[in-house]
């Protein structure tokens, strides 16, 4: 279908994002009345056949799904008459698809629930009499299967749309086989999803009649905390698909947490968002305390951790709260108004707390969760010098927050390939005093895009009769990219040894996340110009013998840069 079809933009959607941002372009607007998952009645008798090679379920509402009794496959997902899964000859699976396993059903009242047996790793599937869901459990006990991915495979045409995450409509590629380019210029990719973890409840698609979305778990086994950015749905000519991502080897700060993980569910409704009451946050499952899943703890088996409050905050930035340890993560977010958090639902354990102002790391310590209590902490109180924004600086290019939001191109990268047409120049200079600081200095540096930029600023007699110390704060950087700086063409520093971070492809995939680490650099009082009249000049270099050309060559991503005083 062309891109200039009416019905396109008829049937276009967004990311749906968390409860209080999700828009939806189409007929169905942001402000839409969520619409519950369950029937209003039944259509049809609850229960479960065999039709030989499928254990076929009905839901007792609107909606009737198969799973292969040979590996696990969701093979086929009928809602009020369609069918929504498959295409190229492929079913919705956990990774590319199990291989031999053993399928086995069993009905307990109200509920039906499947279960799936490949070698160390166990799936699982239940519906509840009524409801147009199915709740998914997953258990990878090892690196057996590499990663933890289940999609949702949908046939083309039931669900159109033209954001940064399809690629329907064009295919020229310009990065590996995953990134492409429209006609105008624009990019596109799976990889586009523009939203972290922390910031949505679910996704999918809605034609304003009829709505399917996956609404994920609450990610206690995956890896990179609430910050991580991963691909959530694509569409291209062939169909659509739906993802639960928990561990993908892309651009992961951690390294992956085994154990059952779930539900995350798939929902179908009648066009409107899925029921707030399948919301990670919000979801309730006494129901399958007694179906016998593998690693199942239910909420009786957990705890909570409560914070009084946080003294010590710039109030200016939103402040989340994680504890992790190797075997599950949480996080909250910490009150506006007086730091209180609460962060429920924990498995019992020793775990490492952080609390991040915006997504750096401002202060840390431990906290142990107990089953049925919940640990309460007196007032977290973060030193001042635990936030780099609090040292007096000369100058400072954005304020230290751990991502490079604010810095030229920053919020387009999260959904669009540095190429786009949309995209400001990468290369100009910076003029310390000119207001534009930030908004002229690009977030990523590349070795062979814009190495050198150069910024110009201008000392006191006094400043420049000392030495000074030059912090510049990265995000995350490709193929050990790192700053070297020359000052004023006198002074060149060392070569930097590159951080830990993600070998993997990030700023080209629409992510920044990775280790936030400061680089500094002792300039001497001999390198400044003595005439204060006079421009000094700063050039920002970056390192490294790896990487290929353009913006797949070594580079990193900026989060803040000053000169202290």
């Amino acid at each position: 279908m062309p891109e200039s079809t009416p019905n396109l933009l008829k049937r276009r959607t967004l990311l749906a994002a968390t409860a209080a941002t999700a828009a939806v372009v189409g007929p169905l607007s942001a402000t839409a009345t969520a619409s519950a998952s369950s029937a209003s009645s039944a259509s049809s008798a609850f229960g479960y056949r065999d039709d030989g090679s499928n254990y076929v379920v009905d839901t007792g509402a609107s909606l009737v799904f198969k799973v292969s009794k040979t590996n696990g496959d969701l093979t086929s997902l009928v809602y009020k008459g369609t069918e929504y899964q498959g295409y190229g000859g492929k079913n919705s699976h956990v990774e590319s698809g199990l291989g031999t396993s053993t399928v086995t059903i069993a009905q307990s009242g109200s509920t039906i629930l499947i279960s799936v047996a490949y070698g160390t790793l166990k799936l699982y599937y239940a519906a509840r009499s009524g409801e147009n869901n199915v709740y998914v459990w997953t258990n990878k006990a090892d690196t057996s299967v590499s990663a933890t991915r289940y999609i949702v495979r949908v046939k083309a045409g039931l669900f159109l749309n033209d954001e940064p995450d399809s690629y329907t409509y064009t295919t020229s590629t310009i990065e590996a086989s995953d990134v492409f380019a429209k006609s105008d210029g624009q990019t596109r990719s799976k990889h586009y999803s523009k939203v972290r973890v922390i910031d949505y409840d679910y996704v999918g698609w809605t034609t304003g009649s009829v709505g399917l979305y996956v609404v994920r778990s609450n990610h206690e086994k995956a890896s990179g905390g609430p910050f991580y950015r991963s691909l959530l749905r694509h569409q291209s000519a062939d169909g659509g698909g739906l993802y639960e991502i928990l561990y993908y080897g892309e651009n992961q700060t951690e390294a992956q947490r085994f154990g059952l993980q779930g539900p995350y569910v798939i929902a179908f409704t009648d066009g409107g968002a899925p029921s707030s009451a399948l919301y990670h946050g919000n979801i309730s499952t006494p129901w399958a305390d007694s179906l016998g899943i593998s690693g199942y703890v239910a909420a009786s088996g957990r705890g909570r951790v409560a914070g009084v409050g946080i003294t010590g905050r710039d109030t200016a930035y939103a402040y989340t709260v994680g504890i992790a340890n190797s075997a599950a993560q949480y996080w909250g977010s910490a009150r506006a108004s007086d730091g209180y958090f609460s962060i429920p639902n924990a498995l019992p354990g020793t775990y490492a707390l952080t609390v991040f102002k915006g997504e750096l790391a401002v202060h840390t310590s431990s906290v142990t969760v107990t089953a049925g209590a919940t640990t309460t902490l007196n007032t977290i109180a973060i030193p001042s010098t635990n936030d780099p924004s609090n040292a007096t600086a000369i100058w400072r290019i954005n304020n230290w927050d751990g991502t490079p939001g604010g810095f030229k191109n920053a919020d387009l990268m999260t959904y669009a390939h540095p190429s786009d047409v949309r995209a400001a120049s990468w290369t100009g200079n910076v003029v310390i005093g000119s207001g534009t600081e930030t908004s002229a200095f690009p977030c990523y540096l590349w070795k062979d895009v814009n190495s050198g930029i150069t910024v110009y600023f201008k000392l006191t007699a006094a400043q420049s009769a000392a030495a000074h110390t030059l912090r510049i704060g990265v995000t995350t950087a490709y193929a050990n990219g790192r700053p070297q700086i020359v000052v004023n063409d006198t002074y060149t520093s060392a070569v930097p040894s590159p951080p830990a971070q993600p070998s993997t492809r990030s700023l080209t995939v629409g992510s920044y996340r990775g280790n936030n680490y400061t680089f500094t650099y002792s300039i001497p009082a001999s390198a400044w110009q003595t005439d204060a009249g006079t421009y000094n000049t700063l050039k920002i270099y970056v390192a490294s013998g790896s990487g290929t050309t353009s913006y797949l060559s070594a580079g990193t991503s900026i989060d803040a840069i000053d000169l202290l005083a």
